[in-house]
């Protein structure tokens, strides 16, 4: 059962510790959440394909991606404003954000049971639609990411320690803790800001 946590690489350490700090300074709207999680996201697609997780796999190299697109968008100013500021969804937003995860997970389970050997398509879809929709978010600084990756991350869990990733899994543990307070900080945030 623990044996994962004895044959740990050095890979997946690494991967742990940048990912961590990446949610650190995501909490913190700190602008290294995007260059630290790439590295996170990089080794994560190496291991992900080495432990089947294929949708995992895909959203690693997602990150990566909206990873470079999320650090423009917070470095480049929106109309007269210095910085991108956090904002929320809007009823529309929210009801499209659903709708994507749903869509997201029908295509992605299909994919996984039809062209690969995954042995558990569902929960890897799942955590897979949630993440997507929780990066684009995160991206246009909308305060309700935060709610996305907690789900998600408690889904990893057990996910990631069934799949013999304990380090992995026990990083999820700690990135819903972090979520929990990423959302509380922002959301004071995004109440100062609404009041001044």
């Amino acid at each position: 059962m623990f044996g994962g946590v004895v044959r740990t690489s050095l890979a997946e350490i690494i991967a742990v510790i940048t990912g961590l700090a990446s949610v650190w300074f995501a909490r913190k709207e700190n602008i290294l959440v995007y260059p630290v999680g790439m590295i996170s996201v990089g080794l994560y697609v190496y291991l992900c394909f080495q432990a089947g997780l294929y949708a995992d796999m895909g959203i690693n190299a997602f990150y990566f991606v909206t990873g470079i697109y999320g650090w423009y968008k917070w470095t480049h100013k929106g109309h007269h404003k210095a910085t991108r500021g956090i904002s929320k969804l809007s009823r529309l937003e929210w009801g499209l954000s659903a709708a994507t995860v749903i869509l997201l997970f029908v295509v992605l389970r299909y994919i996984l049971i039809r062209y690969t050997d995954s042995t558990v398509p569902d929960w890897d879809a799942i955590t897979t639609a949630l993440f997507i929709v929780g990066m684009i978010q995160m991206a246009l600084k909308k305060l309700e990411n935060w709610i996305i990756w907690i789900i998600g991350d408690v889904l990893c869990i057990p996910l990631f320690a069934y799949k013999d990733l304990w380090l992995s899994g026990f990083q999820y543990l700690v990135f819903t803790i972090l979520a929990v307070a990423g959302y509380v900080e922002w959301r004071k945030r995004f109440l100062k800001a609404a009041n001044t």
